[in-house]
């Protein structure tokens, strides 16, 4: 009886720290295909994206944080934007507050730190500006990679990261 107690006790134990670690997850090429659009919405034009830059992250309740690459060549945005980005919980990027919502993105190159700029999508309205670091040693370059929580809580563009954190 002990014994059978002792497994049950270990059983929701377990199951109790996987959901909590496995509140958020990296989301799928097909999960990415289906919410991000192949134009995006950037104040009066729509951009095409890049689908295979595509990345993001997904709760166990189904709302994501991705982004993906604007091919801005030819438009206003060119120069002022590189990314577009859908919050659909509310998170904290390098200590900016976003609300759900669709954001743009760009940034400047200094030497080992990257100013980035974070845009409402529609108005191009600043909702703020971050420092990017580059990360130590050789990592690989991610032209944009949003890691899960449990592997890195980082936004990566290139060798450099911006910390996030996520409000459950």
């Amino acid at each position: 009886m002990k014994r059978v107690f002792a497994i049950v006790v270990l059983v929701i134990a377990a199951t109790a720290g996987f959901a909590q670690k496995g509140a958020w997850r990296q989301a799928t090429d097909a999960e990415l295909a289906a919410l991000l659009p192949a134009r995006a919405p950037v104040e009066k034009e729509h951009i095409e994206t890049e689908m295979r830059t595509a990345s993001g992250i997904v709760d166990r309740h189904g709302h994501y944080i991705a982004g993906v690459v604007l091919i801005t060549a030819g438009y206003s945005a060119e120069g002022k934007y590189s990314h577009f980005l859908v919050v659909q919980s509310p998170v904290k990027i390098g200590g900016i507050a976003f609300k759900p919502g669709e954001y743009v993105f760009g940034y400047t190159h200094d030497g080992d730190v990257l100013s980035v700029h974070f845009n409402v999508a529609s108005t191009g309205a600043l909702v703020g500006t971050a420092e990017a670091h580059r990360l130590p040693g050789s990592p690989r370059v991610e032209i944009l990679r949003i890691w899960p929580p449990t592997d890195k809580a980082m936004v990566q563009i290139g060798r450099f990261g911006l910390p996030y954190e996520v409000e459950e």
